[in-house]
């Protein structure tokens, strides 16, 4: 999509000039309904917004918010129930004053007084959760701070039933968890990024990416894996994320094809090719194989596929199998189930997968073309997500033999297996890059147990090196089941594909 020209000239300079023009329009921006000024800055704010990085640049007056009265630009969506607001923000130059503020608002009109409850960013740093109980009242602050300065900042600023929850961290780092209750904002209320000077006489300006709005589960549909899809792509480099394709309908476990033009996802049992140039999704043949879940892998050459189908031959457990990548009638490959296919050796000829044999579930290595299947793994508790390095030096996966899932590898016959994380999060899927250097995986709070991995949750995807080492979140993402299942990274390794979720009007 081609920028406007307003939108092209301040993203090509970073000026970001105020423009009375863009308030006065009050017209949608990017995922927003409108942007305005809130109470009497001296000088308009302003708002441009790039569809192609999906980032928004934004300019702001004002003397203050705080003490009964706020002055700031905002942008902004009427939102209703629970939400989860999530960006990663960060200031545009020096700035003049210390306690310029940027972040996520929530409140129930555009009234300088209104009630409110804000994530805010200041200039030096200080990260704080604001809060106005009543109309006209008195700004309060929640008494725990923390402090980044000069930082890129994740910040998140959730509503659940009656309590907002500020989740912040430099980009790359955990986040950490302030929480607020005994604050009662009606159900409608206006949710959105704002800009405040603290000095009515200067313009501050930030920017913003990553920017995401999600409507969570309700706890009726928390398990049922029925929430809308968010097709997702992240640059390892820069860690900046873009939507290239919404469903309203559970999708999961995007692949890269060979030649990095399309991504391969799981459906209502199909599988899809996404056409990244056209953006258009195509139903893939599988032949008779049409009930497979989200375990789907391409070979190291790109010519074949093997999949994990429910053959109702087999009272609907699960198979492997595979076929061209082109599409075609799948061959079968194990001869029980429930057998769950992870990985694919580089040189061809074997598959990896999880399998549940005499009530235990253990990572095996079959041939392509079948025959009998090699137990690798025997260690008490699940292990799972079976991925060959592309040398084939090594199969990685994720066990829970200590109490906690943590990765794991072991060499091809399965000697050798040493664990590769050990951390306080429960981490599945391990991911390696292409040349071999790096570990993406997705990582679930401790709150989910060990050998779960549901639809639905506060997630992270981590990146680093494949002999261990410090981690750094690439990506902060409410999802989990179907989010990274299946080889993610793009051919040249400068990407991964993944899916977020969020209920969808």
């Amino acid at each position: 999509m081609r920028l406007t020209a307003l939108s092209a000239l301040l993203i090509g300079t970073m000026s970001l000039a105020p423009s009375s023009r863009a308030v006065r329009a009050q017209s949608a921006v990017g995922i927003f309904e409108r942007n305005t000024d809130v109470g009497r800055p001296r000088t308009p704010g302003s708002v441009a917004y790039d569809p192609q990085r999906e980032t928004y640049l934004m300019a702001g007056s004002g003397r203050n918010m705080w003490d009964d009265r706020d002055d700031f630009h905002f942008v902004w969506k009427r939102m209703t129930g629970n939400f989860l607001l999530s960006t990663r923000a960060r200031f545009i130059g020096a700035g003049v004053e210390p306690h310029r503020k940027t972040g996520w608002t929530i409140r129930p009109s555009l009234a300088t007084g209104s009630a409110h409850v804000t994530a805010a960013l200041h200039g030096d740093g200080l990260i704080s959760l604001q809060m106005r109980r009543t109309t006209g009242g008195m700004t309060e602050e929640a008494p725990s701070r923390d402090s980044l300065p000069d930082s890129d900042v994740v910040m998140q600023l959730e509503r659940r039933d009656g309590v907002y929850l500020m989740r912040v961290a430099r980009f790359g780092d955990t986040l950490v968890t302030r929480e607020l209750a005994g604050v009662a904002l009606p159900d409608t209320v206006y949710v959105g990024l704002f800009v405040s000077a603290h000095n009515d006489s200067v313009v501050e300006r930030a920017r913003f990416s990553n920017v995401r709005i999600t409507v969570p589960a309700t706890p009726a549909l928390a398990n049922r894996g029925n929430l809308g899809s968010a097709l997702e792509i992240v640059d390892v480099a820069t860690g900046n994320a873009t939507i290239v394709h919404r469903d309203p309908g559970s999708f999961q476990a995007p692949n890269w094809t060979l030649d990095g033009k399309a991504l391969i996802y799981a459906q209502d049992g199909r599988l899809h090719r996404f056409d990244l140039a056209s953006r258009k999704a195509e139903v893939m043949n599988t032949g008779f194989a049409t009930r497979n879940n989200n375990d789907h892998v391409l070979s190291f050459d790109g010519r074949m596929m093997a999949i994990s189908h429910h053959a109702v031959e087999d009272s609907g457990t699960s198979i492997v199998y595979v076929m061209p990548a082109s599409g075609g009638t799948p061959t079968r490959v194990t001869a029980r189930g429930p057998s769950y296919l992870h990985g694919w050796s580089p040189d061809g000829r074997w598959l990896v997968y999880t399998a549940r044999r005499n009530d235990a579930w253990d990572v095996y290595r079959i041939a392509v073309d079948g025959g009998e299947e090699i137990r690798l793994t025997s260690a008490p508790g699940l292990d799972d997500g079976p991925e060959y390095s592309p040398d084939g030096a090594y199969i990685y996966f994720n066990s829970s033999r200590t109490g906690r899932m943590q990765i794991w590898r072991m060499r091809h016959d399965g000697s050798e297996q040493q664990q590769v994380t050990n951390d306080s999060f429960n981490n599945w899927f391990p991911h390696i890059s292409p040349d071999g250097k790096w570990m993406v995986f997705l990582s679930f709070p401790l709150t989910v147990a060990a050998d779960d991995h549901p639809f639905y949750q506060h997630v992270t995807l981590r990146m680093m090196p494949v002999g261990g080492g410090p981690t750094r979140v690439l990506a902060y993402v409410y999802g989990g089941q179907g989010t990274i299942n299946v080889p993610s990274w793009s051919p040249d390794g400068t990407r991964i594909a993944f899916v977020s979720n969020s209920s969808v009007p």
